[in-house]
């Protein structure tokens, strides 16, 4: 059995299916055999309050990702990806230090020096080529209390199925003058297309895939509050040897023990084009 500890509740387990359950997650339902699930920790950056958990199953050549984040711009569609690179280049999510132009905002040119290029474009429908990375029309979009709930299953070539834990989510997103929308006042023009502001565009949070045994598996995210420090986002890789919303007898043996001052986040699907 075991256990792990974080600063709001208690994960007694006997199968890796709690993981899901103990993040507080309506987790896809995972490939029955020779599937893989990873848990991947998203991290603020440009000190925007933004965290998350996000989730991404293979089976075959079936990627499935889910996210669910919070801190958001409410009503604001979050440009999302799947940034890295599936030839073995070593990539990784950016802090502070890679604002080089001292503006006090970390743009997503300087951001892509750590994090590479597009791989991905999560969208909400249609293609996902990393030429609609700013799709913001087909983009998720946060709700009024700046949660965001996404989950989409794409099909993906080998290359991703071989370098999935290259990969990592990035969000991009951010309210820089506190309005409650994106404006060029809050940073000025995006450097990726002067139509679009640069609070749009600069990346709002970034997690990746560490590969952690199962025994050490970071039970962070929305619920637990437990994501890693900005820079230093993870995740861990689990076995898909069942449904993640196996119930406990299913799974093993589940506690959740819960200090009494805690309370569940409600979560808002937000899966649709963005208007």
């Amino acid at each position: 059995m075991i256990a792990k500890r974080t600063g709001r509740l208690v994960v007694l387990t006997a199968g890796p299916a709690a993981v899901c359950l103990a993040l507080g997650l309506s987790c896809p339902a995972l490939a029955a055999e020779g599937g893989k699930a990873y848990q991947i920790d998203l991290a603020q950056l440009n000190d925007s309050g933004s965290r998350g958990t996000a989730m991404l199953s293979i089976k075959g050549n079936q990627l499935t990702v889910q996210i669910e984040s919070e801190g958001m711009v409410p009503g604001q569609p979050s440009a999302q990806h799947l940034h890295g690179s599936t030839k073995g280049h070593d990539f990784k999510c950016p802090d502070a230090t890679d604002d080089t132009n001292r503006d006090g905002v970390l743009s997503n040119t300087e951001a892509t020096v750590d994090y590479g290029d597009i791989n991905i474009s999560l969208t909400t429908s249609g293609d996902t080529k990393a030429a609609s990375g700013l799709a913001v029309d087909r983009m998720p979009v946060a709700d009024k209390q700046g949660k965001l709930s996404y989950k989409r299953t794409i099909t993906v070539g080998q290359d991703v199925v071989d370098h999935i834990k290259d990969l990592h989510i990035v969000q991009h997103g951010i309210d820089r003058n506190g309005n409650g929308t994106y404006d060029v006042q809050g940073a000025g023009k995006s450097e990726l297309d002067p139509k679009l502001p640069q609070e749009a565009t600069a990346p709002t949070n970034c997690g990746m895939v560490m590969g952690a045994s199962v025994g050490s598996i970071p039970v962070g995210g929305i619920e637990t509050g437990g994501g890693a420090p900005q820079g230093t986002p993870g995740g861990a890789t689990v076995p898909a040897g069942a449904a993640l919303a196996l119930s406990a007898a299913a799974a093993g043996v589940v506690l959740l023990a819960r200090r009494r001052s805690s309370s569940a986040p409600v979560r808002t699907e937000t899966e649709g084009a963005a208007a």
